[in-house]
């Protein structure tokens, strides 16, 4: 049965693969991006579909969000500021919240139930692995910025069930865990892979935060879409906070190790930064999720090993990197 879906962050790396998934599935899609931090060269390959509709739109304006939501059966709310490692604190916490609760005021207002795509960085420093929906949440103090986009995002899930309970939208909570994949942001937004991959392919060193031995598990673009996709249209996901994301964990300097053998020559070139550099700042030890409510609710199960995973962004990167003149 076809759908009518509000996508936000649309022209972003998960904003616009869900968005060709929904319209190779059959569904109508209207996409949202104020293309802050993201490139409608993600979205040129669908402009061309009948049944997509796009918006250059804050989602913090509350009367547009709600005049695109009209007659949507669905949002998927995937539009945020990521951790602020070199700034943009402030613009974490406003367009984080603010952006979402102007989504569920448009949810309410469409009788259309909301998905939002929360963050594997709520469980913070929790020492407990691996990290189940149920457990506690630890952040550090307030005047380490870093743990600002984890506060936004714990913030706005409260705000999800609360409209849940008080307003009647329906919603499900995504933790999503390390996406990445052939369109990710190049830069530290897309992850620790993105700025491998480029270093690698230009022989230049890789910087490798701390001393490397912190673990985060990598979910390729295609997993990532599918949970997304498995709970829009599962009623079982109702009023769940569900964690999406690769179950086996590998270190930030195996990851860079594993890069450079895939797209590098000779010895990997590893440069290690200090925390100090950013200021106060905290990373994570370890982070991977338990999966088994995903798995007995959604059927969710991530298929893509890391390393073919690895191979295929390479390959897409490789390819954009020589259509600007930018390889050596």
């Amino acid at each position: 049965m076809s759908e009518t879906v509000l996508v936000t962050g649309a022209a972003g790396f998960l904003g616009s693969n869900l968005c060709r998934v929904l319209l190779e599935s059959g569904h109508a899609v209207r996409a949202v991006d104020n293309l802050s931090q993201s490139t409608m060269l993600n979205l040129e390959p669908l402009l061309g579909e009948a049944r997509l509709r796009f918006a250059r739109e804050d989602v913090r304006d509350e009367a547009a969000m709600q005049r695109l939501a009209e007659g949507a059966s669905a949002i998927v709310h995937l539009a945020a500021f990521k951790i602020p490692r070199y700034g943009n604190a402030l613009d974490t916490l406003l367009v984080n919240t603010g952006g979402t609760e102007s989504m569920l005021k448009a949810a309410a207002a469409a009788k259309a139930r909301l998905v939002f795509t929360s963050t594997s960085d709520v469980y913070g420093k929790n020492p407990r692995l691996p990290f189940a929906e149920t457990d506690d949440l630890y952040l550090g103090e307030t005047s380490v910025k870093r743990w600002a986009y984890a506060t936004s995002k714990i913030l706005d899930e409260h705000f999800c069930f609360a409209y849940q309970q008080e307003r009647g939208v329906p919603v499900t909570i995504l933790r999503l865990f390390g996406s990445y994949g052939p369109g990710q942001n190049r830069t530290w937004w897309g992850g620790p892979q993105s700025v491998f991959i480029d270093a690698a392919l230009r022989g230049q060193p890789m910087d490798v935060h701390g001393d490397g031995q912190q673990t985060r598990s990598f979910t390729y673009v295609d997993d990532t879409v599918d949970g997304i996709v498995r709970a829009l249209f599962s009623p079982r996901a109702v009023g769940e906070i569900l964690n999406i994301g690769s179950t086996k964990p590998v270190t930030i300097q195996a990851l860079a190790e594993m890069v450079w053998r895939l797209a590098g020559t000779g010895e990997p070139k590893i440069h290690r930064v200090s925390y100090q550099a950013f200021g106060r700042y905290e990373d994570v030890r370890a982070r991977v999720p338990e999966i088994g409510k995903a798995r007995e609710l959604l059927g969710f199960e991530p298929r893509v090993g890391l390393e073919d995973g690895l191979r295929r962004t390479i390959d897409w990167q490789r390819a954009v990197m020589a259509r600007e003149g930018s390889l050596p």
